[in-house]
């Protein structure tokens, strides 16, 4: 009886720090896909910020523009209507669309400018133009590590055992990725 006890104290304690390491390896784990839902927040604050810092520059750059070009009417409509639209967005989603509608209106605008040869030489317009061509390059990098931060979470939720902890606890796939548009993979036409 005595060896009995032995064997059953035994196997309770093998029971008791497998589930121990078990706890462990959970906790750890959902620390780490917190940590990683939040990484996503953060990338997509420096995404907001940067985009923002373009909404505010184009005001600027249109009323330049519009001293030039008044007869441009839609292309300015086209721009303040996807400006409130990126104001008014609630979440990324809502947000890359309004993005990808002021990408295609800041296009237009850049097209518009290409004929007016004394628009591009105007120093106002050309210190606008750089600022906007780096808050550009702000944007791509920081869409970039979103993108990047979206898909390690997406991963690490994925793998296994991970995907038990995120079931768990009720982490879910993030797909608010930035994608090109078929529309954006076009070279623009430039003339000479």
């Amino acid at each position: 009886m005595a060896a009995t006890m032995k064997i059953l104290l035994a196997i309770l304690a093998v029971l008791l720090v497998v589930g121990a390491v078990f706890g462990v390896k959970l906790v750890s784990t959902r620390n780490d896909l917190v940590t990683q839902r939040e990484g996503i927040q953060k990338a997509w604050a420096d995404v907001d910020v940067a985009l923002q810092r373009r909404a505010d520059l184009i005001p600027n750059l249109v009323e330049t523009v519009k001293g030039f070009a008044s007869q441009e009417k839609q292309v300015f409509a086209d721009l303040a209507n996807a400006r409130a639209a990126l104001a008014g967005a609630r979440n990324p989603r809502e947000t890359i669309q309004a993005n990808t509608m002021l990408d295609g209106a800041l296009g237009r605008l850049l097209v518009v400018v290409e004929n007016y040869p004394q628009l591009r030489s105007n120093e106002n317009f050309l210190r606008l133009q750089d600022e906007l061509a780096g808050t550009e390059n702000r944007i791509a990098v920081e869409r970039r590590k979103y993108n990047e931060t979206v898909q390690k979470y997406n991963t690490s939720i994925a793998l296994f055992p991970n995907n038990i902890a995120a079931s768990m606890f009720g982490f879910s796939r993030n797909d608010a990725y930035f994608q090109t548009t078929p529309a954006e993979r076009t070279a623009p036409r430039v003339s000479f």
